[in-house]
């Protein structure tokens, strides 16, 4: 964790972090000068990625990153790439148009078995637009795996103990390297803390956590699994990575992302760098089938159906309700 390499991304992503902070307290200018409700998001997300990729490739000009956003849709506007514009000067001073644009279209790598990053500039546009949870996200991928992984949580309260549905203000940023351990890290990625996933015991509640968004996954498939493996409750329900975080620091004991719909694939920069960290905390992290992510197929989990992480000793009582219930396949069409 002490790399140059690590030092960086983590900077980068405090960067970001900071830059979406500010766009979201001034959400309602910003939709006032695009006349679009959901632009603030927008604008943050290409903010936060050509700040991340500029950053980068500072370092490594042959950057090879995958990300989400291109520079396309902020080519044929002119009042959102000035927003995006001012959003990013205040940790890219110097930064003009064409800087911006260009770092951009960094993130165009096709993923696969190489080495390269992957990054989502904001998971849980949902969650930034209620002004509750979402996550930057950066992972460094090697031969199909994450092998380091930060995590920014904007409005995440540091403290496990506090409550998810409220927006803390400070935030929280987690990093992770492949047998290293998960910590929290300061904004120059300097381990404060070592987090470490509960201890579940047979037959103790189980705290789950899952999507606000029911698009995003089954509620109804949750509950069931939750009926049957002991859920305490309620689950927990935020928005985007920082699931991955609260069952990391042992918040929750499982997260779980039931498939809504067939043929629907994830996206690897929705879970590289939330898996990494979750797993170095002591979780494991797989499809609802038990079977490890492979995030070297392109930008997309080809080879895997939904997603589990959870407490070791529960993670298989999970993976048997599943199956016993007949969710370890793709919804019917």
């Amino acid at each position: 964790m002490a790399s140059d390499t690590a030092r960086l991304a983590a900077r980068a992503v405090a960067q970001a972090c900071a830059v979406c902070r500010r766009v979201q307290a001034d959400i309602e200018r910003v939709r006032a000068v695009t006349k679009d409700d959901r632009s603030p998001v927008t604008v943050a997300d290409f903010a936060s990625q050509a700040v991340i990729a500029h950053r980068l490739a500072q370092a490594d000009p042959d950057l090879a990153l995958v990300g989400e956003e291109t520079s396309e849709a902020l080519r044929g506007s002119a009042s959102l790439l000035a927003e995006v514009l001012s959003a990013v000067r205040p940790v890219w001073p110097d930064a003009d148009e064409p800087a911006v644009l260009e770092a951009l279209d960094l993130a165009s790598h096709p993923g696969g078995e190489g080495s390269f990053w992957t990054l989502d500039p904001i998971d849980g546009t949902k969650g930034f637009l209620r002004g509750q949870q979402y996550a930057v996200s950066l992972a460094r991928l090697e031969a199909g795996a994450p092998t380091l992984a930060f995590l920014g949580c904007p409005n995440l309260p540091a403290q496990a103990d506090a409550p998810l549905d409220v927006a803390d203000g400070r935030g929280v940023i987690y990093a992770a390297a492949a047998g290293e351990g998960a910590f929290i890290v300061t904004d120059d990625g300097v381990a404060q803390g070592r987090i470490v996933c509960a201890t579940w015991s047979p037959g103790a509640p189980v705290r789950l956590c899952e999507s606000v968004e029911k698009a995003h996954s089954s509620q109804s498939a949750s509950a069931r699994i939750a009926q049957r493996v002991g859920g305490a409750g309620e689950p927990a329900r935020l928005d985007s990575q920082c699931k991955y975080a609260v069952v990391a620091r042992g918040q929750a004991d499982a997260y779980l992302r039931m498939p809504t719909k067939p043929g629907y694939v994830e996206r690897i920069w929705d879970h590289a760098a939330g898996a990494l960290v979750a797993t170095e905390a002591g979780c494991r992290v797989t499809d609802v089938r038990g079977r490890a992510l492979d995030f070297g197929l392109g930008r997309g989990l080809e080879a895997n159906l939904g997603v589990v992480c959870a407490a070791p000793a529960l993670h298989g009582t999970v993976i048997d309700a599943i199956a016993a219930l007949g969710l370890d396949r793709p919804p019917a069409g």
